[in-house]
């Protein structure tokens, strides 16, 4: 794929997403600077194993950082040529943590995320591109979820700082005429993944037979999104620079467009899952049958997401296509491979 942009910064580098999107960049010919913290949320070792495998590329460059240090994100841009895209993927993820950590959240998705923004101001970046999440449609029960759809009702403060994200970023594209993307992910999965989510930690627990907990009885259906399908759409938005919407109404304002230079995508499978049919799909592939503790659904969580995915369609000609066979197989290979060799 001939990209045509060169020099990018990826922030969260080291986690799962950072990890795989710097990997197919520097394998396309791309310079990448990758800034992450190491924060210990989970296993160091296995960001660092991630990490070892981008530091093999002498177009890599690596700056421990965390993007709620101003000082030291400012450091990182005068350090590098203007960048053609930045990618924001530094982020304290996951919707249960946020329940007991709500300052984790503040620091990196809010303060964090401020940084950058300076930073793209007063540095020349030609195309901002942020992680934002299904999350944050909340209390929403429509379905398909649309970017379309009014989103202000988040149901956890992990949602809230997503959707505060986007506030932000329109924020600096109205002002400063900052090209921003937001992309909300739906459950990404796949090798390499990250271990407080539910395949990673099913995964293991069937094969050191513990029991899994099922929450809300397995009444949960999820629009599971494998890493490479997340990947090929993130690359393709990166070359697609958003511009100011023509047909923008500030009477009937568009959430998902502008009159400034910025867009909101989902990247969703739109295959909905029920968890009692994952579980099966996992089993199925370990060749094991789950033990099963069945709980009520939890404080923040959703019961369903579906992505509709018209939007994404429309401007990059591109949807995700891997099927969950197929995805869970991959993972499950690589989880044996990477901890039971």
């Amino acid at each position: 794929m001939n990209l045509d942009f060169k020099n990018v910064l990826v922030t969260g580098a080291a986690g799962f997403i950072g990890f795989h999107l710097s990997l197919r960049l520097l394998k396309n010919g791309c310079r990448v600077a990758g800034i992450d913290n190491m924060t210990p949320y989970y296993d160091v070792g296995l960001k660092q194993a991630r990490l070892d495998q981008l530091l093999a590329y002498d177009t890599f460059s690596f700056h421990k950082d965390d993007i709620s240090d101003r000082s030291g994100l400012k450091t990182v841009f005068e350090q590098h040529p203007p960048f053609d895209v930045v990618v924001n993927l530094a982020a304290q993820a996951g919707v249960r943590y946020s329940l007991t950590n709500p300052h984790a959240y503040v620091d990196s998705n809010i303060v964090g995320f401020v940084n950058l923004l300076e930073c793209c101001r007063y540095h020349q970046a030609r195309h901002l591109v942020f992680a934002s999440s299904s999350s944050v449609y909340g209390a929403n029960t429509r379905m398909p979820f649309s970017v379309h759809h009014n989103v202000d009702h988040p149901v956890s403060l992990y949602a809230a700082t997503k959707k505060a994200n986007e506030l932000m970023a329109h924020t600096y594209s109205h002002l400063y005429a900052i090209p921003c993307t937001g992309l909300r992910f739906f459950t990404v999965y796949g090798p390499w993944g990250r271990p407080d989510m539910a395949l990673f930690l099913f995964t293991r627990a069937i094969l050191e037979d513990r029991p899994i907990q099922v929450f809300n009885h397995g009444k949960m259906k999820r629009d599971f999104t494998y890493i490479d399908d997340i990947i090929e759409g993130v690359v393709r938005v990166m070359g697609k620079t958003p511009e100011p919407d023509p047909s923008w109404s500030g009477d009937h304002p568009d959430p998902a467009t502008s009159y400034a230079p910025y867009r909101i995508y989902n990247i969703g499978g739109n295959q909905p899952v029920e968890l009692t049919h994952f579980i099966s799909v996992i089993e199925k592939h370990l060749g094991k049958t789950a033990r099963k503790e069945y709980l009520d659904l939890q404080p923040g969580d959703v019961v369903s997401t579906c992505a509709d995915m018209e939007d994404l369609m429309a401007a990059i000609g591109f949807r995700p296509q891997t099927s969950l066979d197929f995805g869970i197989q991959q993972f499950i290979a690589w989880y044996k491979t990477y901890y039971l060799k």
